[in-house]
């Protein structure tokens, strides 16, 4: 089936089946690598992207349900040269330790900090407990979040 959406600003055209997880068009047919197939359950958050303002679970969204939508991935928040503040945040702070789960941190910090300009810690706990990291920065994670709230920027 022919499926029409836009993924980071482009229009995206795709033949696949309708049940086909987002992800997968993402990674395979778009070659978008920032959301990550981690569980397949939508439990760890390594998938997410962004549809409609809100974080989504992209291993358990079925292709079809981002016809006529935009959908927004890690890749198109910034870029090397400007990065988006969320992701800048990240860096400062080196918040990332092997990356696996960073997409889904990033992704869900920023549909968070778009509605929640400025959180408190316990907010920002709330928002991200979704996303599983074994790597330990959470710490780093929270000064990043709270350093990105500070650029207050909605894009």
């Amino acid at each position: 089936m022919r499926i029409e959406f836009r993924v980071n600003g482009r229009a995206a055209v795709v033949d696949v089946a309708p049940a086909t997880p987002l992800l997968y068009v993402l990674r395979n047919d778009l070659g978008l690598d920032g959301p990550k197939f981690g569980c397949g359950l939508a439990q760890c958050g390594a998938c997410t992207v962004i549809a409609g303002g809100r974080p989504i679970r992209s291993c358990v969204t079925p292709v079809s349900a981002a016809e006529a939508k935009e959908i927004l991935t890690l890749e198109g928040l910034g870029t090397l040269e400007h990065p988006h503040p969320v992701q800048q945040a990240f860096i400062d702070e080196q918040a990332a330790q092997c990356g696996y789960c960073i997409n889904g941190v990033i992704m869900t910090a920023k549909a968070f900090l778009d509605d929640n300009p400025r959180p408190t810690d316990d907010q920002i706990r709330q928002a991200l407990a979704g996303i599983l990291c074994r790597c330990g920065t959470h710490l780093e994670i929270m000064r990043a979040v709270k350093r990105a709230a500070q650029h207050r920027v909605k894009v």
